[in-house]
């Protein structure tokens, strides 16, 4: 399977049949599968990383939250 990269958050939600990519994602780091949170980062093109780290400190728990920014650097 060839890597996907540089995707927006739309292609990313149609991609992975899912409402939102950002809730998915923050679903999947909490759900203790760490390398996929990573590999649907790294995918995201760079306004969509901007707008997930948007999203992470609007919607989500502090507790979380720091975490899953240290997963993204």
């Amino acid at each position: 399977m060839a890597k996907r990269s540089s995707k927006t958050a739309a292609q990313q939600c149609r991609y992975y049949e899912v409402d939102n990519i950002f809730v998915y994602m923050v679903e999947t780091y909490i759900n203790g599968n760490i390398s996929v949170f990573r590999e649907l980062y790294h995918e995201l093109n760079k306004d969509a990383r901007r707008d997930f780290t948007d999203f992470l400190l609007s919607e989500v728990e502090p507790t979380y939250w720091r975490e899953i920014l240290k997963q993204t650097i």
